[in-house]
């Protein structure tokens, strides 16, 4: 798709039509809503591919939805949708197609880039990476002393770290429970110590994922996890074939580090990292689930997409929750959401979309190249209910910020005991009816508080959620889960007009660490940065050599 005109959505007649209707209801309680409108639920609520929807619990009237789903036809929604799935280089700033869908597609799907039906390949990864799986769960893989592999360390950051982890922790239920998954992602040296403190080199196995095998905290851990492997096993050199793998584009860097390159994992340009954990970066997922879960896993993400991509947006699960993120952001100024899944298992979930949401729609640059004149991407972050209860949820409720939120709950556990699910459950749907409706001051009078604690006792509502209700935690599940707030991501940034697939806010400060670093190492090179800067390195210095 071509860049639109610079600046242009907020003089478009859809978003001056979704200005004064926004001006018409903005003032009208949840309360309100619900008392005029007894079919407002069952209007509000979408099911499909196994999830419910339950959006009516936002400050929307039907006139809402239809004035949204005007701002995302004015969008060209569905034809970006369509540029999108067809690989199309709709990452402008970097040329590139945008063709995670292909990932999960099935083997017999035909989905072409320039020329080539690249599913084929996709499918030759994944085999590789089910053939490799099996070779170590069984114990036909053989570490250097001829030991099987009963830990694997992750080594990546970002992309090829937080969809991993979130992966293994929101799937541990069906993990195979004879390995050891562990995750290194920080360059500081602890979390390499802890992650592998109580390990034996004989029986451990690396995967670095690393697209160029040149990123800086990756190859630093990668470089101390060699040196810990070969003090533990002899300093022969040849052990480091039999205990690393990569996942990488670059394979003279992967030879040079000692990586047979007939264990390395290819994946794509055409997908982003913090886009890839359904390809060679969720590697050590398949290790955990196994390759038949994780196909099941990526199933789910076909699902989402398909529903995506042909569902009419007044029922389409992603559009409706990008839409509502922008209203939210654009016309109640709300700069955060919460994601709040009720599941202890999906604790890493709040993380993960951190990368995915703010990496992606942080921008403050047009397609066109200008600057916008609103708001892009709201803070996303969240903890697992009940916890998050009893820490911020003071704030959300009767705090100054409007803070929209996501509730996501299972009617079964995969964990049953006694009435623990039950409990669960009737936490999240209080907290959805609590937020929207509130305490009005008569009723807190009513139960005879004391005069002088009423104000404190008052809870004003009409805070808006969406509630995700679904069977159960399954790989299928968890796949639809990550694909529905990554199409939720694009619809937002279709229509703030700016590009969701690069990421240049974090190059800066990863080139002047470069340049910081040997100043650090050095006790007297010039130093010609700011004041500040220079007075740092300056007493790191005075430090490190005390």
């Amino acid at each position: 798709m071509t860049a639109t005109n610079a600046n242009g959505l907020t003089s478009t007649d859809a978003w001056k039509s979704l200005s004064d209707h926004f001006e018409q209801i903005k003032d009208k309680h949840l309360r309100q809503w619900f008392a005029e409108d007894a079919d407002r639920a069952k209007t509000f609520t979408v099911d499909a591919i196994g999830l419910t929807l339950d959006y009516s619990k936002n400050r929307i009237n039907a006139e809402t939805v239809q004035q949204l789903t005007r701002l995302a036809e004015s969008a060209q929604l569905k034809q970006h949708i369509e540029a999108m799935f067809k690989g199309e280089k709709i990452n402008v700033t970097e040329r590139r197609a945008v063709l995670h869908t292909a990932l999960r597609a099935p083997r017999e799907a035909k989905i072409e880039f320039e020329g080539e039906n690249i599913v084929p390949g996709v499918h030759e990864v994944l085999d590789k990476m089910s053939g490799f799986c099996s070779r170590v769960t069984d114990g036909r893989w053989k570490g250097h002393t001829g030991k099987p592999i009963r830990n694997v360390v992750n080594i990546g950051i970002g992309g090829s770290d937080l969809g991993p982890v979130m992966a293994y922790e929101a799937l541990r239920h069906y993990s195979n429970r004879n390995l050891t998954l562990r995750y290194v992602s920080n360059v500081d040296g602890t979390d390499f110590f802890e992650a592998t403190r109580d390990l034996d080199p004989a029986e451990t196995l690396f995967i670095v994922s690393s697209k160029t095998f040149t990123t800086l905290e990756t190859m630093t851990n990668a470089r101390s996890a060699r040196s810990w492997l070969l003090s533990g096993l002899g300093d022969d050199e040849s052990a480091v074939a039999k205990h690393f793998v990569a996942v990488s584009t670059n394979a003279e860097k992967v030879k040079e580090f000692g990586i047979d390159t007939d264990n390395m994992f290819v994946f794509w340009d055409w997908v982003g990292g913090r886009y890839s954990m359904d390809a060679a970066i969720g590697l050590s997922t398949m290790l955990a689930i196994g390759p038949k879960h994780f196909r099941e896993l990526l199933d789910g993400f076909h699902e989402m997409d398909q529903h995506f991509r042909t569902a009419p947006f007044d029922q389409n699960l992603p559009v409706i929750m990008g839409l509502l993120t922008v209203w939210y952001a654009n016309f109640f100024g709300a700069s955060t959401v919460a994601v709040l899944p009720y599941d202890q298992y999906l604790k890493r979930f709040p993380a993960y979309l951190q990368q995915l949401t703010m990496e992606s729609n942080g921008k403050s640059t047009t397609l066109a190249g200008t600057r916008v004149d609103y708001d892009t991407s709201p803070i996303f972050w969240g903890e697992p209910g009940t916890n998050g209860q009893h820490s911020f949820y003071q704030l959300i409720h009767q705090g100054t910020h409007l803070i929209p939120c996501d509730f996501i709950a299972f009617v079964n556990s995969l964990n049953p005991r006694g009435s623990h699910q039950d409990y669960l459950v009737a936490n999240v749907i209080a907290q959805g009816e609590a937020l929207a409706m509130g305490k009005t001051q008569q009723q807190v009078k009513d139960e005879g508080t004391e005069a002088e604690l009423i104000p404190h006792r008052v809870f004003e509502g009409n805070r808006p959620s969406n509630t995700l209700l679904i069977d159960r935690l399954t790989p299928a599940v968890l796949g639809k889960l990550i694909a529905l707030y990554e199409h939720s991501v694009f619809v937002q940034g279709v229509i703030w007009q700016i590009d969701s697939f690069d990421q240049w806010g974090v190059e800066l400060g990863k080139v002047l660490a470069q340049q910081i670093i040997p100043e650090l190492q050095s006790t007297d090179s010039p130093l010609n940065h700011d004041s500040s800067t220079n007075q740092l390195i300056q007493r790191y210095r005075e430090l490190k050599s005390s």
